[in-house]
């Protein structure tokens, strides 16, 4: 197990929501406002993440009760497969595969890198714990053990220049498996977000491997996604295929689709 000193922005593990949320999502609005968005790798890559976490119900919210880990990944926005919030569970788990999968960091770096996701891990040196709330813009949060590493040991691994101001990250496109990508109505795929150097180097930012403690499913973005928990979650992209270092700023998927409701930043008070 990694042992690490806790940062003063870090949750308490008491401040864990409970394995599970309400199996009614009218429940589930009406008492918390929460609900979640969400990378799948070996378990041998994730010994190294605390597994236990408490079972007793988060003192701040009183008349909670717990609900099986099942239901807390059957609550997810994942529009490559559907609009629905229960939908991707299903859908994502027909023919889509997400191992082996490579990720390709490459711009303004000195030492480029295109890596099948399991070696990166290693490479990185492991995974930690991360406590952190995730809202939506939909109105609901939730708080979420994630398992990952800080994206500035990535960025520390490939050196980018000085003329790199911002990161662009690009999801992966296979409409054969995500029938929500057959439809270019109103997304233009695939997904694609941004982050400032500066906010990329914060370490706050994380790339996530798994979830309380487990490796998490396709429908939570397997294998591997993002997680910048003082913004809005559809910052947040899933089971990301490349990382670019570019110099001028990315336009973003829901930027670009409805630009007066969504901006590049989308910050909230972590």
């Amino acid at each position: 197990m990694l042992i690490r000193s806790k940062k003063n922005w870090e949750l308490p593990e008491g401040a864990v929501t409970p394995e599970g949320v309400y199996r009614r999502r009218r429940e589930f609005l009406k008492v918390l406002g929460l609900g979640l968005a969400g990378s799948a790798l070996p378990a041998s890559l994730l010994r190294g993440a605390t597994s236990g976490f408490p079972s007793e119900l988060n003192p701040r919210y009183t008349g909670l009760k717990s609900s099986p880990y099942e239901v807390i990944t059957s609550y997810n926005n994942f529009y490559e497969f559907s609009t629905g919030k229960t939908m991707p569970k299903d859908l994502a788990n027909r023919n889509w595969q997400t191992e082996p999968w490579t990720i390709k960091i490459s711009g303004l770096v000195r030492n480029p890198v295109k890596m099948e996701v399991n070696d990166l891990v290693k490479k990185i040196g492991g995974i930690e714990q991360r406590i952190y709330r995730l809202r939506c813009v939909e109105a609901w949060a939730m708080v979420v053990p994630w398992d990952g590493f800080p994206l500035r040991k990535l960025i520390d691994l490939v050196e980018p220049t000085s003329e790199a101001k911002y990161l662009k990250l690009t999801s992966f496109f296979k409409p054969s498996v995500a029938p929500g990508q057959r439809s270019t109505s109103t997304i233009d795929w695939p997904y694609v977000e941004g982050l400032t150097i500066e906010e990329a180097k914060n370490d706050l930012a994380l790339l996530a491997t798994g979830l309380y403690g487990k490796p998490m499913p396709n429908q939570n973005g397997a294998p591997i996604r993002l997680i910048v928990p003082w913004k809005y979650g559809f910052k947040s992209i899933k089971s990301i295929t490349r990382i670019q270092f570019v110099k001028k700023r990315p336009v973003n998927t829901w930027n670009a689709a409805i630009p007066s409701e969504y901006g590049f930043y989308a910050n909230v008070n972590p």
